[in-house]
This record gives structure tokens, sequence and C-alpha cells, in this order.
């Protein structure tokens, strides 16, 4: 039986719920595949984490297999990890540079990181089905965030994912980094290309332009 948000959970709670989902076949089964060979990785669904007083939400695609998959913590044990920290950490939305494991001491400032799913997909590609399924798990985060002004979608699935929340066409707002989407008076969403290492090692992202978007972000939620 699907478990539902009600007014009075925590995003402990929350988390709880994430973790304990087995709604998509493919992806249980992905997991376990890989629980056999690697038993220490964490091999469930990985929750958000940060700040539930975060103004600034970071939107990513899912966990990476050797990343969050092994880790159980959004962006930390992989290369992405590394260079979104450390922007995080340059800004002042996190207390350290690093991501290494969940018990690092790792804290965020006035950001929250979730993603789109939250089971890592073969191929780092999950189905539209997955998708749809588990982006509702984001849709009950999202109320769970009361001080939330500006979503940083991390490419473009994140994109989209959050326009499907919105009930907003993806023709009407498309992809482009470093770009701003204003839906209403309260949260606007910015564009941004994901740290995945493909981006950064053939310079399609750089740290300076991660970070001019980021600061973007950043000046948009504390002016608003």
């Amino acid at each position: 039986m699907k478990k539902e948000l009600n007014s009075s959970q925590s995003i402990q709670e929350f988390q709880k719920t994430v973790i304990a989902c087995r709604k998509c076949p493919r992806l249980v089964r992905y997991l376990q595949g890989i629980h056999k060979t690697y038993p220490s990785y964490w091999c469930n669904p990985v929750p958000g984490f940060g700040d539930p007083k975060a103004q600034i939400l970071l939107l990513g695609l899912a966990p990476g297999r050797f990343g969050s998959n092994r880790t159980g913590r959004m962006f930390t044990g992989d290369a992405s990890g590394k260079f979104l920290y450390k922007a995080l950490y340059t800004l002042g939305l996190a207390n350290r540079p690093t991501a290494e494991d969940v018990n690092d001491g790792l804290q965020l400032v006035n950001a929250y990181i979730t993603a789109v799913v939250r089971c890592a997909p073969p191929q780092n590609k999950p189905t539209q089905p997955e998708i749809r399924a588990c982006i509702e798990y984001a849709r009950q985060e999202l109320k769970l965030l009361p001080n939330l002004k500006v979503v940083v979608a991390l490419g473009k699935i994140a994109h989209d994912g959050y326009l499907y929340l919105l009930g907003e066409k993806q023709s009407h707002y498309p992809f482009k980094h470093g770009d701003l989407h204003l839906f209403d008076k309260k949260t606007t969403l910015i564009d941004i290309y994901h740290p995945s290492r493909q981006n950064t090692q053939t310079g399609l992202l750089t740290m300076d332009m991660f970070l001019k978007v980021l600061s973007q972000a950043k000046k948009i939620a504390c002016n608003k």
C-alpha cells in the first residue's frame, strides 16, 4: 500500500518512506544484483539531504552506481559530488568542500539536495514510467520545504521533471544553461548543466560557469 504524506510528517519520517520504496521492479532487481557483488553498498533508494529550512533546492537526475548508491547520500562519493560540494562550500552553502561518506560531518546551509529518481538506474537511464513514479516523492518533498524560493535543475531531466510537477509544458520552457524561469511570485527555476564527469572533463561545464549560475540562485533566494 502506498504511504501518503501527511501534514505532520517530518523530513526525517519522509526520508524513511523514500528508503523503504520498492515501486519499480527493474530498479529493485538492478540494486539487488549490485548488492550481491558489493555487499557493503547502500543499494536502496537515496533520500534527500540538507537544510530543512532551505531556500535553495538542487534537483538532480539519479544516484550514481558507485557514488550515492554506494554511500547512501546524495552526490557523495563520486566525481559529480566532488565538483558540486566544492562549489557549495565556496558559496557558503556547505560547511566543508568534500563529501566522502555519511559520517563525514557534511552539512548544507540554506540548501537541500534531492533527485528526480532515487534509485541508481542501469546505464544511468531511468525509464519514463520510473521517472513518473519516483518524482512524486519530489512533489511531496517540496511540501516539506516551506521556505523554498529557488529550484536549481541540474540537467535537462531535472528541468523537465520540475516542469512536470508544475503541470507546465516543456516546449514552453526549454532547458538552457543559465536560464531563469519564473512561474509564480514564490519560486524561480534556474537551469544549470549537470556536474557529471562527462560534462566537466569535456569543458562543457567549468567551475566558473557553475559558480556563476549558483551565485545567481543564492542572490535570488536571499533577495526574495
